[in-house]
């Protein structure tokens, strides 16, 4: 039987703030294969999140299979917008949630993570922010499109160049993304369908360009609905999850643990051959191009209910 094995391997996720998105559970399914977990978290609110974390706030969320509870080497304050310290504002520097933190940017980081481990195996991009999500794509301002291709999209492209030189050949890097890069969502706006378009196109080219450098792998999970932290600001999450319960080919509510698995499956080495690949772990939505619950269909008996083979 094949099982994953991550033991002696480090990882490093950035994007973590809480206990409920899918960087969390990429974390605890690494920790569980047995990989050294090493932490990202956008600078702000690092406070709040140690702060949880001693608290015992996340201790139920942090349960291992064996009884053990997730822990991480070191958490690293960062924000993926800025490459170099140069690059940062005055007034961030001088914003009170960056005042104590040194060495935030995504070159600082490295060095700090080179410097205490010496080199990673494995790179998580769980990052996405977009100001004016809440916005459609035509009432959108040039500055906060731009800043969602920066946060969203650019910042892989960032992290790679940057851990790439202190990753392990045979190294895996992986970026979440989701199904609005490439059909209509509406009301995910604010350049976010953009960045998620750019984001996946990215995948292939870094998968071309990393591979031949570092010999990295390089891939994405486009996921479902999930009803974390920051799906919550679009503000139509719920209706986003009805509707893939009502249409997908599994309907059934999608759990962040059965992406944490597949990403662990694709960082490691079972997935050894796979690279420049978007895998989509969304209860089979993207292959649909009928909404069974439309109101157009209500009278076709075919799809008033579900067929089960016998």
């Amino acid at each position: 039987m094949f099982q994953i094995d991550l033991r002696g391997k480090k990882a490093l996720v950035v994007g973590i703030g809480d206990d409920q998105g899918f960087g969390w559970a990429i974390a605890k399914a690494l920790a569980e294969a047995g990989a050294e977990i090493l932490i990202g978290t956008w600078a702000p609110i690092v406070k709040i999140f140690t702060t949880s974390w001693a608290n015992g706030k996340f201790d139920e969320s942090r349960k291992l299979s064996n009884g053990k509870l997730l822990e991480y080497s070191k958490l690293y304050p960062i924000d993926a917008v800025f490459d170099k310290m140069e690059d940062v504002p005055q007034e961030v520097k001088e914003n009170k949630r960056y005042a104590e933190l040194a060495g935030f940017t995504i070159s600082d980081v490295a060095k700090q993570v080179e410097a205490d481990f010496g080199k990673i195996d494995i790179l998580v991009h769980s990052l996405a922010n977009a100001p004016e999500v809440t916005k459609n794509l035509l009432d959108t301002s040039r500055k906060g499109y731009l800043a969602a291709m920066s946060s969203s999209a650019y910042s892989f492209i960032s992290l790679l160049a940057h851990f790439g030189p202190i990753m392990n050949e045979g190294g895996s890097v992986l970026s979440l993304s989701y199904i609005a890069s490439e059909r209509v969502i509406p009301g995910y706006g604010g350049g976010m369908s953009s960045a998620k378009a750019a984001l996946e196109s990215d995948t292939r080219t870094l998968a071309w360009e990393a591979g031949r450098k570092w010999n990295v792998r390089v891939n994405a999970i486009s996921a479902g609905a999930l009803r974390s932290r920051a799906a919550k600001a679009i503000g139509m999450i719920d209706d986003m999850i009805a509707y893939s319960k009502a249409n997908a080919p599994l309907t059934k509510d999608l759990e962040a643990e059965e992406v944490g698995a597949s990403a662990a499956f694709l960082l490691s080495p079972l997935a050894s051959a796979i690279t420049g690949t978007v895998l989509y772990v969304d209860n089979g939505m993207h292959a649909m191009g009928l909404a069974i619950d439309s109101s157009a269909l209500q009278n076709n008996e075919k799809y008033a209910k579900p067929v089960v083979a016998g």
